[in-house]
């Protein structure tokens, strides 16, 4: 049974419509991405759940509890929910420990229990050594962690996160999607989380809902997004895919124009339409040598190859002048301008007719 569920959800800001009646069910404990570019409307849907704006049409509930709708929102204070910022914004007049505490605070807690919640929640974060420091005094990640100890120890029905590691280097970054994803499981709160940055949702989700244009592409978990895309939107936005387009016949064989005749292993295709087919990077395979089979084959050039210490990137030319992307072992060492040939495993060949 869901216990964060989205009905019918619509924002709009004047005639633009930045949340298009979607639908979404989060189980109680899941941690569920919402993922997408810019302006897709992930921030906007984060936002709705949080209550600092109000909904158009549809509905949210939590644990079968109304909390927005067309004729009346429940207001940010009365929800029980955290959110965690891009900025991190702590108190700097506050220690690590002030910070931490300021919500309890709020609630007027007994001292006792302030105590013992803080500095149980200090040491799931890894910050028991830093309670007396201030924020000026801390590094991006340690401020983060400051952050998220912040909003756990109120203990939140929906814990809320907006592109948290934005401000990190990449490196730190990196460290922390698995440290969000620990304390998640430690927690086990409801957790909504946004971000553009399909790494941290592959590391962190239980769910990842890809978003465009104010709609929900596909929801699935990580493994279903990457391997069983649904539409090119899907493929594209979640690793490193190349698209060949051409007619499908009923024997899951789409005929690129001027191009190669691709068996797809997967997918669906529409029978006599243009179908798209996906192949990742990784999954072509190169070669000096002609494969024996004709089909899932074509031959190329080699228009860029880049050394990067564990495999060589190219970039090959085909003859119907469509480029694609392959990612090869570093023994595959083929010059620029030198001919080539691509095979496209057929169990790698994925027909998205959406």
């Amino acid at each position: 049974m869901a216990f964060l569920e989205l009905d019918g959800l619509t924002k709009r800001y004047g005639d633009f419509v930045a949340v298009k009646g979607i639908n979404l069910s989060v189980e109680r404990g899941k941690l569920v991405c919402l993922l997408g570019p810019s302006g897709c409307g992930k921030t906007t849907t984060l936002r709705l759940i949080a209550g600092f704006v109000g909904a158009n049409g549809g509905a949210i509930r939590v644990d079968d509890r109304v909390v927005s709708e067309a004729s009346g929102t429940v207001p940010p204070e009365a929800r029980n929910m955290s959110m965690i910022f891009q900025s991190y914004a702590l108190w700097p007049h506050m220690t690590v420990f002030g910070n931490v505490a300021y919500g309890l605070k709020l609630r007027r807690l007994p001292g006792a229990e302030i105590e013992h919640r803080v500095r149980e929640v200090l040491a799931a974060t890894k910050l028991t050594e830093l309670a007396d420091r201030y924020p000026a005094e801390l590094s991006g990640g340690q401020q983060q962690r400051v952050s998220l100890a912040r909003a756990l120890v109120v203990k939140p029905q929906i814990l809320l996160l907006d592109e948290p590691l934005s401000n990190l280097d990449a490196n730190l970054r990196e460290e922390m999607r698995f440290e969000i994803r620990r304390l998640h499981d430690e927690f086990r709160y409801t957790t909504v989380y946004v971000t553009h940055d399909q790494s941290e949702a592959m590391t962190t989700a239980d769910l990842i809902v890809v978003m465009s244009q104010g709609i929900i592409e596909q929801a699935g978990t990580p493994e279903d997004i990457y391997e069983r895309p649904e539409s090119e939107f899907v493929a594209r936005f979640i690793g490193g895919t190349n698209i060949l387009k051409g007619p499908a016949n009923a024997e899951r064989t789409v005929a690129v124009p001027d191009g190669p005749v691709l068996r797809c292993g997967s997918g669906e295709v529409a029978v006599g339409k243009d179908t798209a087919v996906s192949i990742r990077h990784h999954d072509i395979v190169l070669s000096t040598e002609q494969p024996e089979m004709q089909s899932n084959a074509a031959p190329g050039t080699v228009q860029r190859q880049i050394y990067l210490g564990s495999h060589r990137d190219y970039l090959v030319s085909l003859s119907n002048n469509e480029v694609m992307r392959a990612v090869a072992p570093v023994s595959v060492d083929i010059p620029v301008g030198a001919p080539v040939w691509l095979r496209f495993p057929e169990e790698h060949c994925r027909a998205l007719a959406r």
